[in-house]
């Protein structure tokens, strides 16, 4: 039985694991000589020399070699000087450098790509807990992970709080999947509907979890793609089919001159030697050594073009078939878009007011932003000119919007400090936080905009439902904010007693952009 389809107890015995105590650190000794590390395996790195020999498998250029060693031949009989053999050898070596150096600087960039992978994990081993090398994961150990984290491994859920994990790298979805340790499974379920489990090169967008590793290395989810990656036979491009074609018809016309040329010789009753050297020579003229070079220049540049957008490509004869593609079947997030939600309209309904996202924001939607930002639990971290997003895509996006406009969420959450939260889940589909803003105490609410309107006894609610329906019909994802103030926090805050009688405060659309 599949391993997301059996209880938890069930595959814990199977594992000879220990939710609470983990496995000791023998056993786990013992299990990491068996399954081996908990990497992805590189395949065989070709040496320079190996791509550097690769260049010469092109029958054009095995041709031009031909050509340039008969013509040596031609110029030492003849005494003549050797500038055409050297001048063709030069330009099969500049055509042979310059693919070396691109498929050179392809690899680093791929094996730049691969360091996505988890280098640390949280472990209970021995009944303690520590932090090791992801690399000495092995099935069976018991792992915790929080928001900002990176999945080391394939692991079961044993129990989480509110967990959302961004599978975009393995199923495609922009949109966090919502992790329930209790859910029941089918066999035959993809990876997205997999809801008690989570696999390696994911990340945690929001809560914290205690899961048992189930698979590491080439065995994750990640390892079967990329033994499919490795096991994938190579084809040859249109363009190389194409020379390929063109260098074996004109080599069969330098051989058929040849022929004819011996012919006529003997016909006319010239000196065997002579004729040889009359054939090679019409044979030689006859073979374009200029092609190869130009095609490969011509190719570079396409491949330098393409690496200003972010474009990777390995081979320079694959820029060809890139060019001549009619047809592109592509997944969407993370390919044609940024695989990062932005917050790009805000309404705020205090003043009846809509604003695109800028660095100078109306007091109004300045304030949409601010009680957005303290009921978000997501990060923007500044790494240089660069965010970095921690948590869930939708919250950043938000707190990436606030920090445009000089409202940091770390400073916010000192001012106004949360003194109560109710975190989202999919059944509420409303998240809640009790800040205390001037020596207030308000409820602010955010959320599915259906489901918080239910909720609302003030504000123009009209307005609100013609902005949501005009956003909603751009393919924006939108979300309501709605507030209220108490006097008295309630000693069990709840649904029923903190998410009722709201006043509406606005509407927060974004999108994940297309990339440029």
């Amino acid at each position: 039985m599949q391993v997301h389809e059996i209880s938890v107890q069930q595959l814990l015995e199977q594992l000879q694991a220990d939710p609470d105590k983990g496995l000791s650190e023998a056993e786990a000794a013992r299990r990491l000589s068996h399954y081996g590390p908990n990497q992805l395996q590189a395949g065989r790195k070709k040496s320079l020399w190996q791509r550097f020999v690769e260049q010469f498998k092109d029958l054009m250029i095995i041709i031009l070699i031909a050509a340039a060693l008969i013509s040596f031949m031609v110029a030492f009989y003849e005494g003549a000087d050797y500038f055409e053999p050297i001048l063709i050898l030069l330009i099969v070596a500049i055509n042979a450098v310059m693919g070396v150096v691109q498929e050179g600087k392809a690899e680093q960039a791929l094996e730049a790509l691969q360091e996505i992978s988890s280098p640390q994990a949280r472990v209970i081993r021995d009944e303690r807990e520590s932090i090791i090398p992801a690399a000495e994961l092995v099935p069976g150990d018991i792992i915790k992970v929080e928001a900002g984290d990176y999945i080391p491994a394939d692991a079961r859920i044993i129990e989480e709080s509110s967990l959302k994990v961004e599978e975009a790298v393995l199923t495609g979805e922009s949109v966090p999947s919502e992790k329930d340790a209790q859910a029941q499974v089918d066999a035959n379920a993809p990876l997205g509907d997999r809801f008690n489990m989570f696999y390696a090169g994911c990340s945690v967008s929001y809560g914290t979890a205690k899961a048992v590793v189930t698979a590491t290395g080439m065995m994750t989810e990640m390892g079967k793609i990329a033994h499919l990656l490795e096991s994938e036979r190579e084809v040859a491009t249109p363009l190389q089919q194409k020379l390929h074609h063109l260098g074996k018809y004109l080599g069969l016309l330098a051989l058929g001159v040849c022929l004819i040329i011996f012919i006529i010789g003997l016909v006319s009753g010239m000196k065997l030697m002579e004729i040889f050297m009359i054939a090679v020579a019409l044979a030689v003229s006859a073979i374009p050594e200029g092609l190869p070079a130009i095609v490969t220049i011509v190719l570079a540049i396409g491949v330098q073009r393409m690496a200003r957008r972010n474009a990777i490509v390995r081979k320079l004869s694959a820029v060809e078939t890139l060019g001549s593609a009619s047809v592109i079947c592509s997944d969407k997030t993370g390919t044609l878009t940024k695989n990062q939600m932005t917050l790009v309209k805000v309404y705020a309904e205090d003043a009846e007011l809509v604003e695109d996202i800028h660095s100078n924001n109306s007091p109004a939607i300045r304030k949409v932003l601010q009680y957005a930002t303290l009921c978000s639990e997501g990060t923007v971290e500044l790494e240089g000119n660069r965010e970095i997003h921690i948590g869930d895509p939708t919250e950043t996006s938000i707190v990436s919007a606030a920090l445009k406009n000089g409202l940091v969420r770390d400073e916010l959450n000192l001012k106004f400090p949360r003194l109560a939260q109710l975190p989202f889940d999919s059944d509420r589909k409303l998240m809640t936080t009790v800040n205390d803003i001037d020596g207030k105490m308000l409820v602010i609410v955010k959320g599915a905009f259906d489901v918080l309107a239910a909720r609302c006894t003030a504000g123009d609610l009209e307005a609100a439902r013609k902005y949501n329906d005009e956003f909603s019909q751009r393919a924006l994802r939108v979300l309501g904010l709605a507030y209220k103030e108490i006097s008295l926090l309630p000693p069990e805050p709840n649904s029923q007693t903190l998410e009722n009688d709201l006043s509406f405060l606005g509407l927060l659309a974004m999108i994940d952009p297309p990339r440029p």
